[in-house]
């Protein structure tokens, strides 16, 4: 049998967590807004989310370097996305009594900054080797102490960016291998570089070979500027970019995009806001203004596939 711990806890299991009376339990669902959801009658309780809330209730908490426990402001790092910073923009006129700024890390620099307390959040895409999972195996290896809550934002595609009616005739990964193909990449440590040298590995192609592999660009825009202005054959990046500056797109994989939430600050009220907004009406209509998202899964609650 398995000696992992389980996923969601009894009343019972959740009492003896916390050296209390089941009665107190129900009391603390109502009074002091412990997480738990009822299930055929039952109350059940995710683990994680007790356990998180448990350590929001700490007192006298060890100071996180850099940054306000409180979440204010709050700070989100790694990998850029346009939605993003559209959504940003929508929480601090939504929410002027606090403020949300972002830096763009890549992904890797994202997971790196909430492990030494620089952030609250961090936004990543990173693929599992197998191609099937994203971020879940980098946390343990780049998280130190409890592991963050992963909360989807959006799955989105991620393909080659190439110039107007694709001059080059470019139809996938492998034809970057052609001689004379000018490449726009982005850095090491991005979701986005990541996926390319898997692609790439995949096609049996050496990107040393690649003219323009080792240009690196910080962002999915200032790639697809590089092709816009000529300079680029193309350039790995999302779909959402390409449509903004009228370029063509060729579609190579749809990917799942999420918030790691540092789990001692989880409950904190700007946290809170920021996530619950990712609920509202005027998110989901702000997401439609762009093309290559699929938000119907976006601040729902991310586990790791058995």
């Amino acid at each position: 049998m398995s000696d992992a711990p389980k996923t969601f806890l009894s009343t019972r299991e959740v009492a003896e967590l916390l050296d209390v009376n089941e009665k107190v339990v129900y009391s603390l669902i109502s009074e002091k807004g412990l997480p738990a959801c009822k299930v055929t009658g039952k109350w059940i309780f995710p683990r994680h989310l007790v356990e998180a809330w448990i350590d929001s209730h700490v007192i006298n908490y060890p100071s996180r370097s850099g940054i306000s426990p409180a979440g204010d402001p709050l700070i989100i790092a790694g990998s850029n996305d346009p939605l993003l910073e559209r959504t940003i923009a929508l929480f601090n006129s939504r929410f002027p009594d606090h403020l949300c700024v972002f830096g763009s890390t890549g992904s890797l620099g994202g997971l790196q900054a909430l492990n030494r307390g620089r952030c609250h959040m961090a936004t990543s895409h990173l693929m599992h080797g197998d191609g099937q999972e994203y971020n879940f195996a980098y946390l343990a290896e780049h998280i130190q102490g409890p592991l963050p809550t992963v909360v989807n934002f959006c799955f989105r595609e991620q393909g080659l960016i190439v110039a107007p009616g694709n001059p080059e005739k470019i139809c996938g990964v492998a034809d970057l291998g052609r001689p004379g193909i000018r490449l726009a990449n982005r850095p090491e440590g991005t979701g986005t570089r990541l996926l390319l040298e898997h692609e790439l590995h995949k096609a049996g192609i050496d990107p040393a070979g690649i003219e323009g592999f080792q240009r690196e660009f910080p962002t999915h825009l200032a790639v697809a500027f590089e092709v816009l202005a000529g300079r680029a054959d193309a350039g790995m990046g999302i779909r959402a970019v390409a449509a903004l500056l009228g370029l063509d797109f060729i579609a190579v994989r749809r990917e799942r995009y999420d918030f790691l939430v540092s789990r001692d600050l989880f409950f904190e009220r700007s946290i809170q806001r920021f996530l619950g907004l990712l609920q509202e009406k005027e998110f989901h209509r702000l997401a439609q203004t762009f093309q290559g998202y699929d938000v119907r899964l976006c601040g729902r609650i991310t586990y790791a596939e058995e």
